[in-house]
């Protein structure tokens, strides 16, 4: 009979009683199942909700797949368990638990496999990333030993298993991804979101004339003791330069916390990621000066809806337009700099191109530039040229 056994603290709580233990990643992927929530239609007068886990999202699985290969990887967090009675067991001598396969002498009690013992109630995108594409164990990770830390409920009723899983996941309160760029700050380890957070706190903060100047929200939300209303976040800021630094900024970090070097790219991949040498090379400055002369240009060019961040419905210091315009810099540095990529390309230059416009400061208004993607994707094609405000209203 398939069983595990691992150390465990009891715990009593006013729920009840439940064990906190450590358990290897491979045995975890071997006992555990995620009871996905769906709708079964085959009752058509009343639907049927069943189940009280979330459909996976693969993309987060991978994320979270690359990130468990990382040499810093951790989960801090327990994985909460919900385990039938016929299949565990527990030595309060020993504080061990054994978590077993149940085989069943009666037709009206079904059997227990091993790979059906314990239902996640938290934690199934953790479970699946260490599983390869038929669900068992991935020995292809780049990974030695890594326990997990769970949280085990045993013979709980389905109600109390959706109450558990609800209440994990009502009371989280998603990390604010500014605050996280902003911890870049103290990474000892050069990689590109540290760059990101470098550039952009170089241009919110350094110098009174940069076209960024307490433009940014630092932590995600208004930067105490300013006046100004900060209309981008650090998130929106850092992400948009990622896109023009690296092709894969987590993979970056990864390798420069293995001691490896970055392989320089060539013309082709800086194309696609024209800052990639720069940040390679650890010339932060140099990228935070094509900014600061791209922007300024701009400001330049449009002054008096740059400098207006409180009319209401006024679209260019918003966040909207700066990621169009993020997209564009990539597009515009490149026909600018020729194969010479990577050199500051100068404010006259950015002026020079933004000075062939027709547009007027009183034209960038949600009303030609919806809010969303939407309004984001129109902005890029007026300055791509493909349309004008007219065009797009027409």
């Amino acid at each position: 009979m398939e069983a595990r056994h691992f150390n465990v603290l009891k715990v009593i709580q006013p729920k009840g009683e439940f064990f906190i233990g450590t358990i290897p990643a491979q045995d975890l992927v071997d006992i555990t199942y995620s009871d996905i929530r769906r709708i079964n239609n085959e009752d058509r007068e009343v639907e049927k909700y069943l189940g009280i886990q979330r459909p996976l999202d693969k993309a987060r699985v991978l994320k979270i797949k690359k990130y468990i290969q990382s040499p810093d990887a951790s989960f801090p967090t327990g994985i909460v368990l919900s385990v039938d009675p016929k299949c565990a067991e527990y030595d309060p001598e020993k504080s061990v638990l054994t978590l077993k396969e149940f085989k069943s002498e009666f037709d009206d009690d079904p059997n227990v496999s091993l790979h059906k013992i314990a239902k996640v109630l938290d934690g199934q995108h953790r479970i699946a990333a260490f599983m390869n594409s038929q669900g068992n164990y991935d020995f292809t990770l780049d990974i030695k030993d890594f326990e997990l830390n769970v949280v085990v409920f045993i013979g709980l009723d389905i109600d109390e298993q959706a109450n558990i899983f609800a209440t994990i996941n009502l009371a989280q309160t998603k990390v604010n991804r500014s605050l996280v760029y902003d911890l870049e700050g103290l990474s000892k380890i050069r990689n590109p979101f540290r760059t990101g957070h470098k550039v952009a706190v170089a241009l919110d903060t350094a110098d009174e004339s940069s076209p960024l100047y307490h433009r940014i929200k630092r932590l995600g939300v208004k930067t105490e003791g300013r006046e100004s209303s900060e209309p981008l976040t650090q998130a929106v800021f850092v992400e948009s330069l990622l896109k023009l630094i690296s092709p894969d900024p987590f993979e970056d970090r990864t390798t420069a916390l293995k001691g490896k070097s970055l392989k320089r790219a060539d013309i082709n991949e800086l194309k696609k990621h024209p800052f990639r040498n720069l940040f390679i090379d650890g010339k932060d400055s140099e990228i935070a000066v094509i900014l600061y002369n791209y922007f300024k240009s701009i400001e330049e060019r449009w002054p008096t809806s740059w400098n207006d961040q409180n009319t209401v419905g006024n679209i260019l210091p918003k966040s909207n337009a700066f990621k169009a315009f993020m997209r564009f810099l990539k597009h515009l540095y490149l026909e600018i700099a020729g194969n010479d990529i990577g050199r500051i390309v100068s404010k006259s230059e950015f002026a020079k191109h933004f000075s062939t416009y027709d547009i007027k400061d009183e034209e960038f208004t949600s009303g030609n530039f919806l809010p969303g993607s939407g309004g984001e994707s129109s902005f890029y094609k007026v300055l791509t040229k493909q349309k004008t405000i007219a065009e797009l209203k027409a």
